[in-house]
Formats: structure tokens, sequence, C-alpha cells
């Protein structure tokens, strides 16, 4: 049949053109919100095809949930079964477009009420290779908390301010990708890719936190103790800038905003693990916190600056373009897994490699040129979790798997969100990125692994 054979192809044409986003000059949300309604649109013209290749478990649990279908035509049922697998597809993936909406929400509060300010107010050294440490150490940890990418728009703004020569700060930039790269790989929200797998119950918070974090703090030291010695000894910078006094929130607003907003995201796991409250509900709940604080304590001013810092202006600010992003790709994936292509996919790769740890180290290497939200949904697509063995919850393949697509977002500049967002801020070459850092990134990858594969499991 055609249009079976024609669907993973324009996902692997789509997965392309959003990796050559800049050359295409088409957003990567346009081009994954197309790619996935072609490919539903191919599904629900062929369905009733579709319906007799598919997969024996996606039809029994469509027959299980509807029992009185199997008396009606085929070509209703192929109807009923495509609209069963949307709506079931769109709930699992608007849990994730919501936690996305609502983390992104808290940190442009946090940001726009000037709490991140409070962080660079305490750096204080102008040394250049101890700021490299300190900047990276900051940033490693605070995008378990933040996640990645909006870690580094963070550290970037803070770099501007504390190191004007631009030479320099491309050193230190590129450093900031690797280190939130590294830190959200062992944070359950510190990457998307890490939150699939922690919602879609393939790793557990506090197995994520325990197992990987000295292996990701391995994969950062490595090009972090190469590029120090990229710096003059004894060099030093600018003295930090003053803040800006004329901001109408005071400081203790500020501090407040702050620990709401962090509190909460910290929080997520914490009542995931012991209440079992969805991810989203968690971060909503902490964004909840924030709009009573500010609706209350703004309600009556008549200042319009203060007024831009209410919860509701904040949603004008988010960027909806990524939440279209992740709907493409997730929807994309769900159309894939419905009619059977992953399940062929996972055979083929099982069949080829006897040691399934491989599999999750080359797509490790495969997202630093291809988008890894795209990757990992398709492998938790080819390979559901099972209830024991390599492909059981809190596994090694799933826990390696995470370490892999984060970290090896780093190797290039562009695999990875945090990456293509620096890039473009601090106008850093792939070429320049390349040539001082992939080789780096690539040997602290590899070590990062190899202590997780022969010293953890």
């Amino acid at each position: 049949m055609f249009s079976y054979y024609l669907m993973p192809i324009i996902f692997i044409i789509g997965i392309l053109a959003i990796a050559f986003e800049d050359v295409i000059r088409v957003n990567k949300a346009a081009t994954a919100v197309c790619m996935s309604i072609v490919l539903w649109m191919l599904f629900i013209i062929n369905a009733e095809e579709f319906l007799l290749i598919n997969p024996p478990v996606h039809a029994r649990q469509f027959f299980d949930a509807f029992p009185a279908l199997r008396e009606i035509p085929t070509h209703q049922l192929a109807f009923e079964f495509v609209e069963f697998k949307l709506v079931e597809g769109l709930g699992d993936v608007a849990t994730t477009l919501f936690f996305v909406l609502g983390s992104m929400a808290i940190i442009d509060i946090i940001d726009t009420h000037g709490g991140f300010s409070i962080i660079s107010k305490a750096i204080t050294t102008n040394v250049q290779r101890k700021l490299l440490w300190v900047l990276c150490l900051v940033t490693f940890f605070m995008s378990v908390l933040l996640g990645n990418l909006a870690t580094v728009i963070v550290m970037i703004a803070i770099a501007r301010r504390l190191i004007p020569e631009r030479n320099t700060r491309l050193i230190f930039s590129s450093m900031i990708i690797i280190a939130s790269n590294a830190g959200g790989s062992w944070s359950p929200i510190g990457d998307v890719t890490t939150l699939l797998l922690w919602t879609g119950g393939n790793v557990s918070a506090l197995h994520q936190i325990t197992t990987l974090v000295l292996p990701a703090l391995l994969m950062l030291l490595v090009p972090l103790c190469i590029t120090t010695f990229m710096l003059p000894k004894g060099a030093t910078v600018e003295p930090l800038t003053a803040t800006d006094e004329t901001s109408p929130v005071e400081d203790k607003m500020r501090r407040r905003v702050l620990y709401i907003g962090l509190g909460s995201l910290a929080m997520v796991p914490v009542l995931q693990t012991l209440i079992e409250l969805p991810p989203f509900m968690g971060v909503l709940l902490g964004l909840v916190a924030l709009w009573f604080v500010t609706d209350r304590r703004y309600a009556h001013s008549t200042d319009e600056r203060v007024q831009e810092l209410r919860v509701h202006r904040s949603f004008s600010r988010v960027d909806i373009s990524t939440v279209f992003f992740f709907l493409g790709i997730l929807m994309s994936v769900q159309a894939l897994i419905v009619t059977g292509q992953l399940t062929i996919m996972a055979n083929f790769l099982s069949d080829t490699f006897a040691d399934k740890n491989i599999i999750a180290l080359v797509l490790g290497v495969c997202s630093s040129f291809l988008d890894n939200v795209a990757l990992v949904s398709a492998t938790m697509g080819m390979y559901p979790i099972a209830e024991s063995g390599i492909f059981a919850a809190d596994s090694a393949f799933w826990t390696f798997l995470a370490y892999c697509a984060v970290t090896g977002g780093s190797i290039l500049i562009i695999g990875s969100a945090s990456g293509v967002t620096v890039m473009g801020m601090e106008k850093i070459s792939f070429g320049y990125y390349l040539k001082k850092f992939s080789l780096p990134v690539l040997l602290g990858y590899a070590l990062g692994a190899a202590f997780y594969l022969f010293i953890l499991i």
C-alpha cells in the first residue's frame, strides 16, 4: 500500500526540514504542524486498509474500549478507530503542552519581576576562568528547575552584563549551552525529552536524578576543563554594571516571586511522587499561586508598568510557536504509532543491535543534528513499557536514553533548542562551535556514557 510506505518518508523529510530551518527559511513549528496534519490525513483517507495491517495491540485496545463495534461494517469501524486514536493521542499530548505553557509563563513572570537579577548580583568575581566555572555550575543546577531552554536565555542575559567583550563572551555562551543540556539531562523537567519520559512512566523522578547526576556532571567537566585553558590566565572582565533602579518592583516582591516560582517548579516531581499529581497540574498549581500573589499585590495600582507584570499579561509573551512545534512533533509520532510504523522500526533496531543500550547511544549522536523530541517520542512509541526486562520502567535503557538524547544535542550547536536559541542571540556560527567545542563535548559525552554503562549498571 503506497500510503503506508509514504508516511515514514514524510516524517523523515519533515525532521530534516526542521533541522535545516535556517536554510529553507520556514519556521519549524509550521513544518511540524504541517507534517502531523499530512500524516493523519493519509491515515484517515486509507483508514480501512491501515486497520487490516495494524498491529494487534492497537486493535485489541480499541475493541476492548468499544466491544459493540465488532459487529459494524469495516469502513465504519475504521472511521471510529481513527477518531478514537486521534482523541486518545491528543489527550496524551495535551498534558505535555499544558506543562510547557505553564512553565514558560512562570519563568516569564519571574523574569519580568527581575527575579533573576538576584542571581546576577550574587556573582561578584571578575576573573575569567573562575567566572566560567561559576556560570557553568549555576547553569547546570538551574536547568534542573527551569529547563535547559529557559536557563540559557536567563544565563546569556547575565553573561552579557558580566562580559561585554564579544569574543570572550562567545566562549562563555557556548559553554552555557553545554552546561544547560548536561543539567537538563538528570532532571525530569530539565528538557522536553526527559519530561516525555517522566510523564510517560518510563523513568521516575527520583531514579533519574540519583542515577544521572554523576554522568551528567562528568559530561560537563570534560569540556569545561578544556575550555578553561582557552582563557588567558589571570584575565579579568569588567565589573558588574548596576541594575536598573527604576523598576516598579520592590526587592521584597522580587524575591517573593522568585522563591514561589522556583519552589513550585521544584515541587512538581515531589507532588507527583507523593500523591501522583500529574506534572501539568503541579505546574499550573504554581502558576495559580503566582497569580493570586500578583493580583492581590497589583489590583489597585494605576501604574501601567505594574499592570504589565500581572499574570494574564504574561500569556501574550509566551512563545506559542514552541507549543505548536511540540504539538506537531508529538502528534506526528502518534500517527506513526497507531499505523504500526514504529513497531517495524523497533523490530529492525532490535535485530541490528544485540545490546539495546547501543540504540540509545546512537540516538544521542543523532540528536546532535536531528530533533531529540522526535527521536525520543519515536523511541517511546517503538518500545512500549514492559513489566520487566530492558524496557521496564526505570530500566537502564530508558535512563540512558534520557542522558544520551539531551547531552548528545550539545555535540553540534544545532542539536538542541538551547543551542539554536543561543546561536541566534549571540550570532555564534556553526563552524565556530564545531571547531572549538564539538570534540570536547563528544569526549565528555562518551566518558559520561562509559561511566554510566560500566560503573553504574
